[in-house]
């Protein structure tokens, strides 16, 4: 009978190998976004957004941003999209959930129509959305 010897160092990295492979697969199933329901939102015309909230938009206007607000009753998702060339320019919401631990919202710009191009007055595309009070951590995507 032949005896079958292991080295130390080829031990540990079998081991090593079986523990990082363990901890990746954990790493993978905790990190997946698990939807738990949409969220009902109202978008804001300029009329409807908070005086505050009004402030500091225009501040943040000029550059891209992405920022929450809250008063007593509601949640307020800010998303802005900087200076644009022209305007035209409308927001899309792809998305906004509720994970166990996040709200989730995605949106994306949406170009001016060739008519509007011609347009030389710059804009600021930015749309808030209004939902309710909860106290997860908002991800943008």
């Amino acid at each position: 009978m032949k005896k079958c010897r292991i080295s130390a160092g080829m031990f540990l990295g079998t081991i090593l190998m079986v523990c990082v492979l363990l901890l990746s697969g954990c790493t993978l199933q905790s990190e997946e976004k698990l939807k738990l329901r949409d969220l009902d939102f109202t978008v804001l015309s300029e009329e409807k957004i908070p005086e505050e909230l009004k402030t500091k938009l225009e501040e943040a206007k000029a550059a891209p941003f992405q920022f929450t607000y809250m008063d007593q009753e509601f949640l307020y998702l800010c998303i802005g999209y900087g200076q644009q060339e022209t305007g035209g320019y409308s927001i899309a919401v792809n998305e906004l959930y509720l994970t166990d631990t996040n709200i989730c919202v995605s949106t994306s710009l949406l170009g001016p129509e060739s008519s509007e191009r011609n347009n030389q007055t710059p804009s600021y595309p930015y749309i808030v959305l209004k939902t309710e009070r909860l106290e997860q951590t908002v991800i943008f995507e």
